[in-house]
């Protein structure tokens, strides 16, 4: 395809963000798979891929240097970046009652590595890449995912919380701070998704409580979710730079 773009997902070895990989690479893309500790997982999603050049990197988010390691590499198989999307995350339980005071700084401080500060290291070592593309390239995007619990509250972890609505800020922060790059930033905020096989070790299984709460009376699908990115992700969506996407099925509304 003459228009494939060069996307890095991170935490893109399970669940939404292997949905996102999945959809980019359906579109002709070549993608980058990020993960921690997951290799086998971004192994066979590379495997599953449509088409060719696709990469697998590695890193740690919480450690700045592995971070500007991994950016580098994936640009490098890529032969560029053109579209970062921020997905890696992950939720440390963490009821202020119910935690020693030492459990509480050890949790927030993890929180935010992963799910703040890390992606913000992300997008400054991919930004360095993007504001040197040839001409004639397509328009870069960073795309986030952030979460309804950034407006509905995260009582049981509320770093988690804390952390995603400072990664919505800092998409708009930053689509102020790139549009002369033509560089779009946009986030998209996902409340219950559904488990699959990838992740199901992973998260809370999905009960009717969680579907209770959108009146469609389910939870999303990873695939709808990676349906809203990759239309923020489209150069036809540069006028979307700076919103931030709800998609909850209507279980909260702002």
């Amino acid at each position: 395809m003459s228009d494939s773009r060069a996307v890095l997902v991170t935490g893109a070895s399970r669940g939404v963000g292997r949905a996102v990989a999945a959809a980019f690479a359906a579109r002709g893309d070549r993608v980058a798979i990020h993960h921690r500790d997951s290799a086998d997982l971004a192994e066979s999603l590379r495997a599953e891929l449509p088409g060719q050049g696709h990469a697998v990197v590695r890193a740690d988010l919480a450690d700045p240097a592995a971070v500007a390691t991994m950016v580098d590499a994936a640009a490098e198989a890529l032969g560029g970046l053109d579209v970062l999307v921020n997905n890696a995350g992950q939720a440390y339980p963490h009821p202020i009652t119910g935690v020693t005071y030492a459990e509480w700084q050890e949790l927030w401080a993890r929180t935010l590595a992963v799910n703040l500060t890390g992606p913000a290291n992300v997008t400054y070592c991919a930004v360095r890449h993007m504001l040197h593309r040839p001409p004639g390239s397509p328009p870069a995007r960073v795309i986030n995912v952030g979460s309804r619990g950034a407006y509905r509250g995260e009582p049981g972890q509320p770093a988690y919380g804390a952390a995603k609505a400072g990664l919505h800020a800092m998409g708009q922060s930053l689509a102020v701070a790139l549009a002369p790059y033509r560089i779009g930033v946009a986030t998209v905020a996902p409340g219950y998704v559904q488990e699959d096989a990838t992740n199901a070790a992973y998260k809370v299984p999905r009960g009717a409580e969680h579907a209770a709460q959108s009146p469609f009376g389910r939870v999303a699908r990873p695939e709808e979710i990676a349906a809203a990115v990759l239309w923020l992700a489209d150069p036809a969506a540069e006028w979307a730079s700076g919103a931030v996407l709800d998609l909850n099925g209507a279980s909260h509304l702002r």
